[in-house]
C-alpha cells in the first residue's frame, strides 16, 4: 500500500490530467504483454496487434530493451517516464535523451541491486546508456517512439475514448464535492482517510507531498494497482487504471467483431452461458471443463466487471452485470 500524506496546500494543488501520459502508456502496455494471465479487457488490443505483423515488427526493438530495463518487479528506472512526458510524446522523449549521466548511473545501479536481490542478472549493454559516445540512449528513444506508434498510437481511437469516459466521471465527482469527493470516486483502488490517501500499491511506502500537490493521471494500460515514481523528489504523480467498464463501453460502441475474437472463445462462451445465472459446477458441466479452469475464467470475468459472484450455501452463483449484458448485446455475439 502507498500512503500519500496531504496538507491543506497539497489538496489545493492536486490536479487531474485529462489524457493519458504517452511514455507511461508505453511502459505499462509492455507490462501487459508480459502478464502471465492477461486481463480480458485488454484482449481487443492484443487481437488488433496480432493481426498486424508490421506493428509487431515496429515494437520488437523497444520490447527487447524494456524487458531488460523494466522487468516485472518492484522497480524500474524513473528516467523512462519523465514528468515532461505530460506535455506529449516529443517532450517526453527529449527528456529521456537528455537524462544526465549521474542520474542514469544511480538509477541503473538501483536496478542492478534490485535484480541481484531477485536472482536476476543485469545485462551488460545497460552500462552503455551512461556513455555519451555509445549512442545507446539515442537508440533507446528511437525505439520507444516506434513502439508508441505501433502499440499505443494505432489504438488511439479506443484509448482516447476510454480515458475520456473515465475522466468525465472523475470530473463530475470533483465538481460535486471537491478534491475529497474525487478521491472517494476511486474506491476501492484508493481510500481517503484525511489527511492520508491510501492507495493499492505493489510495495509498502509513504509519500509526503510537502506542499507540492499530486497529479492524478488516467491510464488505459495500468491494471490492478496504481503506479508512481520511485524517486520521491520528483514531482508527485499517481498513474491510476481507468475503470474496466469504460474500456468495455468503448469497445462495444466501436468494435463489432464477434466477442470470441475479442476475449477468447472459452470466456465468451461462459459469458453467453450466464444469460441464465449458474453456479461454477453448472458452468463446468455445461462447458465440459474442470472446476479449477472454470473458477479461473469466472474470476477474470468478475475482475473485468462483467459478472458478479455470490455465495449461495455451498455454491457460488454467477450472473451478468449490466455491463456484461451491454457487452453481449453490443458485440453481436456469435460463439
Amino acid at each position: 500500500m502507498l500512503r500519500i500524506h496531504f496538507t491543506a496546500e497539497d489538496i489545493a494543488r492536486t490536479s487531474l490530467s485529462r489524457v493519458a501520459d504517452p511514455l507511461w502508456e508505453v511502459l505499462l502496455s509492455h507490462f501487459r504483454l508480459s502478464d502471465r494471465d492477461r486481463p480480458v479487457c485488454f484482449q481487443p488490443w492484443l487481437v488488433r496487434l496480432r493481426s498486424r505483423p508490421d506493428l509487431l515488427t515496429m515494437m520488437r526493438p523497444a520490447g527487447t530493451l524494456l524487458s531488460d530495463l523494466a522487468p516485472l518487479g518492484p522497480y524500474f528506472p524513473d528516467f523512462l517516464t519523465p514528468p515532461e512526458s505530460a506535455a506529449g510524446l516529443d517532450a517526453g522523449l527529449d527528456a529521456v535523451s537528455a537524462t544526465g549521466r549521474r542520474r542514469l548511473r544511480d538509477e541503473l545501479n538501483l536496478l542492478h541491486q534490485t535484480n541481484r536481490r531477485r536472482g536476476r542478472a543485469t545485462p551488460d549493454w545497460l552500462a552503455g546508456l551512461t556513455d555519451s559516445q555509445s549512442g545507446a540512449l539515442t537508440s533507446l528513444t528511437t525505439s520507444l517512439r516506434k513502439y508508441h506508434q505501433a502499440a499505443v498510437g494505432s489504438y488511439d481511437d479506443l484509448i482516447r475514448a476510454s480515458v475520456e469516459a473515465d475522466v468525465t466521471q472523475r470530473v463530475s465527482a470533483l465538481l460535486a464535492g471537491g478534491v475529497e469527493a474525487l478521491f472517494r470516486s476511486f474506491t476501492p483502488l484508493m481510500r481517503w482517510h484525511r489527511p492520508v490517501l491510501e492507495v493499492r500499491y505493489d510495495v509498502e511506502q509513504d509519500l509526503y507531498l510537502q506542499g507540492r500537490g499530486l497529479r492524478l493521471v488516467p491510464s488505459f494500460f495500468c491494471h490492478g494497482s496504481a503506479v508512481s515514481f520511485a524517486d520521491q523528489d520528483l514531482p508527485p504523480v499517481l498513474i491510476y487504471p481507468i475503470m474496466s467498464e469504460h474500456r468495455w463501453e468503448t469497445i462495444t460502441s466501436v468494435d463489432r467483431r464477434p466477442l470470441a475474437e475479442l476475449m477468447g472463445a472459452t470466456r465468451a462462451t461462459v459469458l453467453v452461458a450466464l444469460r441464465h445465472s449458474a453456479s461454477t459446477t453448472e458452468l463446468a458441466a455445461t462447458l465440459h471443463t474442470s472446476l479449477a479452469s472454470m473458477s479461473r475464467h469466472t474470476k477474470t470475468l468478475r475482475q473485468a466487471g462483467l459478472i458478479t459472484s455470490e455465495r449461495r450455501g455451498p455454491a457460488i452463483l454467477h450472473a451478468l452485470t449490466p455491463l456484461g449484458w451491454t457487452l453481449l448485446d453490443g458485440a453481436k455475439v456469435r460463439v
